[in-house]
């Protein structure tokens, strides 16, 4: 029993590609997959229920480009924060130098302050530096997963999409031939069989 179901399954296989394989198919399906490339294209409406079928997916698509937009987005911050540490260092370092000289020439307590204030003022830009550590690795590793894992998911949406506008043609094909189907006339059987 279960081998005539198989082969049944075989046959029905071999059916399909046999009839998926003629002129007239393949032009056909390029027809209606054109047609369904120009509406998405020129903006028409499409059919509500195809659209609706497809709400889940749309919102799933609309998180991966949020998402995609979001790490493009952090990582110019990052490389902003990046820039504005180092300007702040340098210039807190400068200040602090500046203050530990003139503090060396003045033998007043104001001096020793100044001197005190400029030391303070060096160590914190040293630490300021030490933040860039971190933020090379954050960087590299918000690029790392923009280059692979949104890359990867958005050449797997790019064929997720040439499939729909191929589902969607075929929709739009048997929609016309379904509105020209009469089932009591012979040749116009015939015609939506093939």
């Amino acid at each position: 029993m279960e081998g005539a179901h198989v082969c049944a399954r075989d046959y029905v296989d071999r059916l399909l590609q046999s009839q998926d394989q003629s002129v007239v198919n393949k032009f056909q399906r390029r027809f209606w997959k054109t047609k369904q490339t120009l509406i998405k294209v020129t903006g028409k409406k499409e059919d509500e229920h195809v659209v609706a079928s497809d709400a889940d997916l749309d919102a799933k698509l609309e998180v991966f480009h949020c998402i995609q937009r979001t790490c493009m987005g952090l990582l110019k911050v990052i490389e902003q924060y990046q820039r504005r540490i180092c300007f702040l260092s340098q210039e807190e370092n400068e200040l602090g130098r500046f203050l530990r000289t003139q503090g060396s020439q003045d033998r007043s307590r104001a001096g020793k302050i100044m001197q005190a204030t400029g030391k303070a003022l060096c160590f914190s830009s040293q630490q300021r530096l030490a933040l860039r550590k971190p933020l090379c690795r954050l960087y590299q590793e918000v690029e790392t997963f923009r280059y692979r894992a949104i890359s990867d998911t958005w050449l797997t949406v790019n064929r997720m999409e040439q499939s729909r506008t191929e589902y969607r043609g075929a929709l739009l094909w048997m929609k016309d031939a379904s509105q020209e189907l009469d089932p009591d006339t012979h040749k116009q059987m015939e015609k939506f069989r093939k």
